[in-house]
């Protein structure tokens, strides 16, 4: 490999580091939405690219600004969060896409479902602000997690 291939592979990966991580929120709940959003704008490192009130508009969303990680809510009118993750989960242009499900519903179908959909991880909407911002920061790495309950 040359030195410019290997100053170039370089500065890609520095960029891919320094870089804010690319939120998208869909939950049909304006205020539930206005939560995560404020919360995630306070860290440095995180970006919300835009907002989605139900899974038709979630898809689209993240089709249109490829973020690295969705909040998806569960249960939404029409397409609902799980479908919506499966849905954008199977679009090879989205390879680089996690889903984080958060959700007020702990019951062990929703997390299997959300699992089987491949969502990253599963979160309730009652965890605190800096564990929201650290889900993001480990699914963006390409990591998996649960909420603890």
């Amino acid at each position: 490999m040359s030195e410019i291939d290997r100053a170039g592979r370089h500065g890609d990966e520095a960029a891919e580091t320094t870089a804010p991580i690319r939120v998208a929120v869909v939950d049909d709940q304006p205020l539930v939405r206005e939560g995560p959003r404020a919360l995630l704008e306070r860290a440095g490192d995180i970006q919300v690219v835009g907002e989605a009130g139900d899974g038709r508009e979630g898809i689209a969303l993240v089709r249109r600004t490829r973020p690295r990680v969705v909040l998806m809510d569960v249960r939404m009118p029409g397409i609902d969060g799980i479908t919506a993750t499966s849905t954008i989960l199977d679009d090879p242009d989205l390879v680089r896409t996690a889903v984080v499900v958060l959700t007020t519903f702990d019951t062990d179908r929703h997390v299997f479902d959300a699992i089987r959909a491949g969502a990253a991880g599963f979160l309730l909407k009652d965890t605190s602000p800096d564990a929201l911002r650290d889900a993001v920061r480990v699914v963006a790495r390409g990591e998996a997690l649960l909420s603890p309950p």
